[in-house]
């Protein structure tokens, strides 16, 4: 009972092609498609942007010393 069956998704897609659309369905997933398609070249493109540059250097383990001077305000 806690599950959902075929019968109950088929209904659900009914009415969301109700209130929808088809046509208005298919340009959601054409804008859906376009911009897994766009994420995919960005992630292409960074990959070969950053195969071009070579290894960048790794820094691990470097300390920076300093002094924390504070500032005192007074207000009159």
């Amino acid at each position: 009972m806690g599950s959902l069956s075929i019968w109950h998704w088929l209904i659900v897609l009914v009415i969301v092609m109700l209130v929808f659309g088809t046509k208005k369905l298919r340009n959601i997933g054409a804008d859906l498609g376009g911009a897994v398609r766009g994420f995919k070249d960005g992630i292409r493109e960074g990959g070969e942007k950053a195969a071009d540059a070579g290894a960048a250097p790794q820094v691990t383990g470097k300390t920076v010393e300093g002094e924390v001077k504070s500032r005192t305000e007074s207000k009159a």
